[in-house]
């Protein structure tokens, strides 16, 4: 593996520098693992795509767009109580990076020079205070009870909340209330038959995107700095480092 030289920070170059809503949760979780990624261009090894998450994000997407364009709710929407449509804008397909650009909806914060993205799955409009909730599809395959309770959740949770923060800075009226579609993959079928069925569930989630601003800041004086910051305290890549580091390496091996 080779150190990437592009899309690395340079503390003085006078270009705004994109910092992703992924990126913004990669520095919460470990700021020497973000670090070596945005600064020195060291990048954890990258895990496979989900082909089949895509996919079902793909079709919900064609799903509502077709609601969009005949501003209707979803029958889930209206089971759940949810007094709102698919969200209609020019820069929907910016927003949602339909054309693969891997901006989205992005807004500069003038401070630090950094500029704030993130690429929604959807938005829907309340028909009444015209505010906006901030959707985000999830596809998953369980037999437990789905909730927002569990530790990697909170990833979730930040995940809404950035988005809110930058369309309120975008200059939308943003609900705090946010939304998670879940698309659950049944298991319990005789045979495949040659289709994967889902069963489908809204989780509304109060947030509160009051810890955007603060983080931003402490992101520009990490990146900043001329040393690298310490670990995560849960981070698993830095942990396998320092036992890789720490263990003797020998040209031969012994077999018994």
């Amino acid at each position: 593996m080779q150190k990437r030289k592009a899309n690395l920070y340079n503390p003085d170059s006078k270009e705004p520098f994109n910092v992703s809503r992924s990126k913004i949760d990669f520095f919460l979780e470990c700021p020497q693992c973000f670090y070596l990624d945005r600064r020195l261009g060291i990048t954890r090894p990258e895990m496979p795509g989900w082909s089949l998450n895509s996919a079902v994000d793909t079709l919900l997407k064609n799903e509502f767009d077709l609601l969009r364009e005949r501003q209707q709710p979803h029958a889930l929407m209206v089971k759940s109580g949810i007094d709102a449509v698919p969200f209609s804008h020019p820069d929907l397909a910016i927003w949602r990076d339909d054309q693969n650009k891997r901006i989205g909806a992005s807004t500069l914060h003038t401070q630090t020079n950094l500029n704030i993205c993130g690429i929604v799955d959807d938005i829907w409009q309340n028909t009444k205070t015209q505010e906006l909730y901030i959707v985000d599809y999830k596809s998953t395959s369980t037999d437990y009870k789905i909730s927002l309770d569990s530790k990697y959740k909170l990833g979730y949770k930040r995940q809404i909340e950035v988005y809110q923060w930058i369309f309120k800075r975008l200059g939308f009226k943003v609900s705090p209330m946010g939304y998670f579609f879940f698309a659950n993959g049944i298991k319990n079928r005789p045979a495949l038959g040659g289709k994967l069925e889902f069963e489908t569930l809204i989780i509304p989630y109060q947030a509160n995107d009051s810890w955007v601003e603060a983080e931003i800041f402490n992101i520009k004086k990490c990146l900043d700095s001329v040393q690298i910051p310490q670990s995560g305290p849960d981070c698993q890549h830095c942990a396998y480092r320092k036992l890789i580091n720490n263990q003797p390496m020998k040209n031969q091996i012994s077999l018994i």
